[in-house]
């Protein structure tokens, strides 16, 4: 479930059922200040705090854009190097592969990626809506295929490649938005193969047999979580190992089958 105007959770280097998660601070510099008593932060100053933690600046046609020098862009760098650092050990430890667990053959090293604000940036929706999420006018933004790259991930991704790394998208949403999304990835610099085998949506019309504990063609009944950590483990009983997983939730993170979790940073709402 999505909740609108929700500070995503500062997620420091933990260990959450078997996946080491590395996190940037979701409020920035601005953020992150406790209010005495019981009144939540004044949703008015929380916006102001959000503008400037994304640099944000509108455009002459309206749109909402956030600037590459802003605290947010210099969260997602910390978080990136780190996860380059990682992708060059684990495939130098391996050789581009890495021994399975499932049997003695080495299972080929892969990366799986969120697609909302962790590969491409929804924040000009979020701030022209002033935050409040709409199902009708969300899918229509994202069918029109016009969102920007998230700073520095197709050159993240474009770095995995480089080192032998299988990259896959993971992402919440519906099958009937797979045309939207491949464009949009590609469009915004996605240099990878964006087909049914590396790009994984939300079937609920014909849910994928690994998923059967929680999901059937009469019913979806999958939490984000059982539906992320699901798709992973598919990924590794098909020959893959999860050296990172990208995710601006702790639900995209959470649920094992990855080596090592990134928290990118989103401060713009929450996902169960």
């Amino acid at each position: 479930m999505r909740k609108s105007l929700q500070v995503a959770g500062v997620t420091a280097a933990c260990a959450l059922t078997g996946t080491l998660v590395y996190g940037a601070g979701a409020a920035g510099a601005h953020g992150g200040t406790q209010q005495a008593g019981h009144e939540p932060q004044n949703i008015g100053l929380l916006v102001g705090q959000i503008d400037d933690y994304y640099g944000a600046r509108q455009q002459d046609d309206g749109t909402w854009t956030a600037s590459e020098h802003s605290d947010y862009a210099k969260d997602l760098a910390r978080v990136e190097s780190r996860a380059k650092a990682d992708i060059r050990q684990a495939t130098a430890r391996t050789g581009h592969g890495a021994r399975g667990k499932h049997g003695g053959a080495k299972a080929k090293p892969a990366i799986v990626l969120d697609i909302d604000d962790t590969a491409l940036l929804s924040f000009d929706y979020e701030r022209r809506t002033n935050y409040v999420y709409n199902n009708d006018t969300w899918n229509a933004y994202v069918d029109q295929a016009n969102r920007p790259a998230v700073f520095g991930m197709p050159e993240l991704v474009s770095y995995a490649k480089q080192h032998g790394v299988e990259v896959f998208f993971l992402t919440g949403l519906s099958e009937p938005q797979r045309p939207g999304a491949a464009k949009n990835l590609a469009k915004a610099g996605y240099d990878t193969q964006l087909d049914k085998a590396h790009l994984f949506l939300k079937d609920k019309a014909n849910p994928p047999a690994y998923l059967k504990d929680c999901a059937s063609a009469a019913a979806w009944n999958c939490t984000t979580v059982q539906y992320k950590a699901g798709t992973r483990k598919h990924l590794e009983d098909s020959g893959y190992r999860v050296i990172g997983n990208f995710g601006d939730q702790q639900s995209d993170l959470t649920g094992g089958y990855a080596d090592k979790g990134y928290k990118l940073p989103n401060p713009t709402y929450f996902v169960e």
